[in-house]
């Protein structure tokens, strides 16, 4: 028997100045299977996700909508819980950085609580809205813009901030990374991370002045004439859900005694992974024990951009071809480590081939005979090897390998059921070994395709046939 352990788990949370996208579904998903897993060896999860309503990008859209603010960000915060229901989330909480008053209180008392580390300074500097960040020169490509928002023009900014004395921390993350106290996954990531530190690390920019903020945001403790700067104030969403403000019990669990795992988009990691221990290291709290980084979804070979008009949207897709379609096919066409492409022709090939005549139709095929002739569930198809190297592979991440190698069982339980014929031979040996096989596969899915797994295994206990397909095929006139 497994022993009992909590585990906290979280998504980053998203600004809200546009609809989600199919890049943060990635996110999504894969924190839902990690935290499915987890649950499934009988881990206590919290799974954490939210949005980011206490940006200027999200005021200078709600302008650009010819909307107030506040109704503004509710209003698209609302199409991301929307999004987690419509996608089958398992998520144990969701924060609204702007009107959660955890989130407030659990702010101010992390700002009080780095005060040590916090001074005031004029500054002038270049500014990448998309990221909410001062950059450096070294920061920026060779056209004077941030790589991660080449679209978007530098400002540059000057006036009086408070900034973080991140540089009095530069060793123990550099320590705390070296040594794996901090996993950052994968290697590569972690690699970026050590270059970046061994540059040198500089203090930064923790609050904007209220009047550039537009009083929007919360305001630093003892001095109203400024609001805490986005990371500041994002970042502690993680604790604060958890009732950190209080010392509460959840945070007690899950921060204090629990593992800690990030899973974020590879553009963010230096904030999650140096910027974030530094805060949680000046408060006197843990760091968290595991970030994973994972790539972006490009767009037919392109990264997506609204100025290209190549943003896909996920509800259009959930409402085509199922939120199941949708899990699948970003966890098993997307590397986990990398970059992945998204095409409406890849998704229909995968659809077609992996779902409909791949789980779909092994499922219908056994339960059929299951039905109709019996026989006893036995293991003699269930590799129990590769069992174990599929839950390793989703402990290290590796959702796209950890799902091929539950479809291979699937193919290896097709061709068994191709060569032995029981259609014709009626033997409930053959029908035990098969309905093992697929209650084994079906198991292992419930992470990624809960819906339709559990569906399996449902007709499985009570050994009934599929009436209507699980993941019917598209037809061409569709495609």
């Amino acid at each position: 028997m497994e022993e009992k352990k909590r585990v906290f788990i979280s998504t980053a949370i998203p600004y809200v100045n546009a609809k989600p996208h199919i890049g943060f579904v990635l996110e999504l998903v894969q924190a839902d299977v990690y935290a499915r897993f987890k649950r499934s060896l009988k881990a206590d999860v919290f799974f954490l996700t939210g949005t980011d309503e206490n940006s200027l990008k999200n005021v200078q859209a709600a302008e650009e909508a010819g909307e107030e603010t506040a109704k503004f960000v509710k209003k698209n915060a609302e199409f991301f819980q929307k999004l987690i229901r419509d996608l089958n989330i398992s998520n144990d909480d969701f924060i609204r950085t702007s009107v959660d008053e955890r989130h407030r209180k659990g702010a101010e008392k992390l700002w009080k609580a780095c005060s040590h580390d916090i001074y005031k300074k004029k500054y002038k500097g270049f500014y990448c809205l998309g990221c909410e960040e001062f950059k450096t020169e070294k920061d920026l490509d060779e056209k004077g813009r941030c790589p991660e928002h080449p679209n978007k023009e530098i400002e540059i900014v000057e006036e009086e901030n408070y900034f973080f004395k991140l540089s009095n921390y530069q060793e123990k993350i550099k320590e705390a990374i070296e040594a794996g106290k901090i996993q950052i996954i994968p290697e590569k990531r972690k690699n970026e991370m050590l270059s970046f530190i061994k540059s040198g690390l500089e203090d930064f920019s923790i609050s904007r002045s209220k009047e550039r903020a537009k009083g929007w945001g919360i305001p630093v403790p003892g001095d109203e004439s400024q609001v805490m700067y986005v990371w500041f104030d994002a970042l502690t969403n993680y604790i604060t859900a958890l009732d950190y403000a209080n010392n509460g019990e959840k945070f007690k669990e899950f921060w204090e005694e629990g593992e800690v795992v990030h899973i974020i988009g590879k553009g963010i990691n230096r904030f999650h992974t140096i910027y974030w221990p530094a805060m949680l290291l000046s408060s006197g709290e843990k760091m968290p024990n595991k970030v994973f980084a994972h790539g972006y979804v490009t767009a037919d070979g392109q990264k997506m951009s609204k100025s290209l008009g190549n943003v896909v949207d996920p509800f259009s897709l959930i409402e085509k071809y199922g939120a199941e379609a949708v899990r699948y096919y970003l966890l098993r066409e997307i590397p986990a480590y990398e970059d992945g492409d998204f095409s409406k022709e890849k998704f229909e090939m995968r659809y077609n081939g992996d779902l409909a005549n791949g789980l779909g139709n092994f499922a219908s095929r056994v339960l059929k005979l299951y039905a109709e002739f019996g026989g006893e569930e036995t293991e003699a198809l269930v590799d129990l090897e590769k069992i174990e190297e599929i839950k390793e592979k989703i402990n290290e991440f590796k959702f796209n390998e950890a799902i091929s190698s539950i479809f291979e069982m699937i193919t290896r339980g097709d061709k068994y059921f191709n060569e032995k014929k029981p259609w014709e031979t009626k033997d409930k040996t053959i029908i035990g070994d098969a309905v093992g096989l697929l209650k084994k596969v079906s198991e292992l899915l419930i992470p990624f395709l809960p819906e339709a797994a559990g569906k399996i295994l449902e007709k499985v206990k009570n050994k009934e046939a599929i009436k209507e397909p699980l993941f019917p095929r598209l037809e061409k006139k569709n495609v």
